[in-house]
């Protein structure tokens, strides 16, 4: 028996994950445990969970793999600041501590951090971690988060991200229990920074503000994107972004772009938390349509290159459905498969499998169902012993469902109108919501988005939320035919269920626009008559198929609203305290807690408090 613990920490959404011979058996990232929204601190919550999973102990552990090598990456950011000395002395003074701190020493602080983690959080430095501790370069973590866990044989792999290392997008082969990568794209120039570039300029925050930018840009006319290609980037045949840097201040700066950038797209960036204008809705639109061509791009260049019929994509880049689902339509290849946690936590999980298969020379497993990710459900989980025990501990008025009523239950409640909170089964690994830590509604509502984005989410009311369609039921909705369990994939609804909009232009009045009945299930058609899709299996979850199934013999229609279990700001709920307290805040209906129905009427009374949302970070 060979096992792996993959960790990815220090620059953003630290995780942990455990690969047993070939085999992931668990994965998860540490906000979910400190409740610090991409927490990348050294993930000991998410390790001791991993450890608990798979029932093992720190002397078990055969190899600790880290998904970056810091050597690399120190030497990337002595050039970058070199380069434009004197005017990056000030980021450099901030920058150096933390790796005199930390980043120097991540052997130690992860020998040290499992000298002192175990099952349950007990002490284990009489037992210690005394293997070794290996590094996989960045791209060739994503890469192998892409292909392993597919269920191809054999793919091309592509990955594109902000930067790791020097590489800023990648491609190759996988083959069997074999990654290859044969060329690369390397800093300064990144699809990735380009696109965070413009989320920092219209005022959202990098690393969680690219969704909303792209959420954003279906309001708006890519009228920037010549700007654009005759200022800032350009790509060439084989997709490769070439940036003008005399528009950037990130190769030495503490900010993204500098006034070059702001005078050329009509001045100041926005501030947080202020009115989007008609100018953010168009710079989102532009950087849109110039990051799917570049995706196209390289899609057809790695097709031509390695003649590979399948794809596998990783990197934060991945992550941007509406490009994923134009890459779909242009059929460039048969099937397209994408890591669901596509950015830095997911290479915890790459880094892992790299070095199962890579050095160990373990077997690659068969897959099961779907692909190899067992639908990425690879997080903690509650018994009902465990659940009741909590409820009964903090006095919450609850009724115990019978198996036979508990999908019944939810889809009953959702045809009344109500919103349901989810809790079922094992945490999703990566950044959506799939059904185990989710929050339903009814899509046929017309005030269902406005409702959850301002009185649940607490977001703004532009954000589209996503269909969540019964698999069989998928091309009755969308034009499209193929599986999306991972919602990472955006496609049309189709035209027959499509309403026309009253007005075409929509100045600057974004809740007029979200107001609009565009179609049969309103709630999750976005302003261009799009939707991202997540296809539902009933052999990945059985129970969150089965309210699809109910609620389609209750209203005629398999698809429900789906969306992360949390508010802005913080995590997606990890425990049965995270899940009461969010529903207690917010105006969810009733809560599914493990086999338990809670209606929020019945509740004890809670005192009002706001105070938890001056946690927000302004983004």
């Amino acid at each position: 028996m060979t096992i792996t613990l993959g960790i990815s920490c220090f620059y953003h959404d630290a995780a942990a994950a455990l690969v047993r011979d070939g085999e992931i058996i668990a994965a998860a990232q540490e906000e979910r445990f400190s409740r610090r929204k991409g927490d990348p601190s050294f993930p000991e919550s998410a390790i001791n969970y991993c450890m608990e999973e798979a029932r093992v102990r720190v002397g078990d552990i055969d190899t600790v793999v880290f998904y970056d090598k810091p050597g690399l990456t120190f030497d990337r950011i002595v050039h970058s600041f070199l380069s434009v000395a004197p005017r990056g002395f000030k980021a450099w003074r901030e920058a150096i501590p933390r790796w005199m701190g930390e980043k120097f020493h991540t052997k130690e602080i992860i020998v040290s951090g499992l000298h002192e983690s175990g099952i349950g959080g007990e002490a284990l430095a009489r037992i210690g971690y005394g293997g070794p501790v290996l590094y996989t370069p960045h791209h060739l973590a994503h890469a192998s988060a892409a292909f392993f866990p597919s269920p191809f044989d054999r793919a091309a792999v592509l990955t594109i991200d902000g930067v790791g290392e020097w590489a800023t997008a990648s491609y190759g082969v996988g083959k069997g229990s074999r990654v290859s990568l044969s060329r690369e794209m390397r800093f300064p120039h990144s699809l990735g920074l380009l696109y965070s570039a413009f989320t920092y300029f219209c005022g959202f925050k990098v690393n969680s503000g690219e969704y909303k930018l792209m959420g954003l840009a279906p309001y708006g006319t890519p009228c920037y994107v010549e700007t654009i290609k005759n200022y800032v980037a350009q790509i060439g045949e084989d997709g490769a972004v070439t940036l003008n840097l005399d528009y950037f201040d990130y190769m030495g700066g503490l900010e993204m772009v500098n006034d070059r950038f702001a005078r050329l797209f009509g001045g100041p960036r926005r501030f947080p938390e202020s009115r989007v204008t008609r100018r953010e809705m168009d710079l989102a639109a532009s950087i849109q349509a110039f990051t799917e061509e570049a995706v196209l791009a390289m899609a057809r260049h790695v097709r031509k290159e390695t003649g590979e019929k399948y794809l596998c994509l990783a990197g934060g880049v991945a992550l941007n459905c509406v490009a994923n689902g134009k890459l779909y339509r242009d059929k460039l290849f048969d099937e397209i498969w994408i890591q669901p946690s596509a950015g830095d936590a997911g290479s915890a999980l790459g880094a892992a499998l790299a070095v199962q298969f890579g050095h160990h020379r373990v077997a690659r497993p068969p897959k099961q169902a779907l692909d190899r990710q067992k639908g990425s459900y690879l997080g903690p989980r509650f018994s009902e012993r465990e659940v009741e025990a909590y409820l009964v501990a903090k006095g919450c008025a609850y009724r115990k469902l019978d198996m036979a009523e508990r999908g019944d239950t939810v889809a009953e409640a959702l045809a009344q109108g109500a919103v349901v909170g989810l809790f079922n089964g094992r945490m999703e690994f990566g950044p959506r919501s799939l059904g185990a830590r989710s929050i339903l509604g009814d899509p046929r509502r017309e005030d269902t988005q406005r409702t959850m984005n301002l009185r649940i989410k607490y977001r703004e009311s532009f954000r589209p939320f996503a269909p969540a369609v019964l698999a069989e039921d998928v091309e009755t909705y969308f034009d499209y035919s193929g599986v999306s369990p991972y919602m990472l994939m955006v496609a049309p609804v189709r035209e027959d269920r499509r309403k026309k909009r009253t007005e075409q232009f929509i100045g600057e009045d974004l809740l007029a626009a979200v107001n609009q009945v565009r179609s049969d299930i309103p709630a999750v058609t976005h302003w261009d008559y799009s939707a991202r899709i997540q296809t539902v299996h009933a052999e990945t979850n059985p129970l969150f198929h089965e309210v699809i199934s109910r609620f389609k013999k209750k209203t005629g229609i398999s698809v429900v609203v789906n969306t992360s279990f949390n508010v802005r700001g913080e995590p997606i709920v990890c425990t049965p305290d995270d899940a009461y307290r969010c529903f207690m805040r917010t105006d969810m209906d009733y809560l599914y807690l493990e086999g338990f129905w809670l209606d929020k009427r019945e509740q004890p009374v809670v005192e009002k408090d706001d105070s938890w949302m001056q946690e927000f970070e302004l983004d």
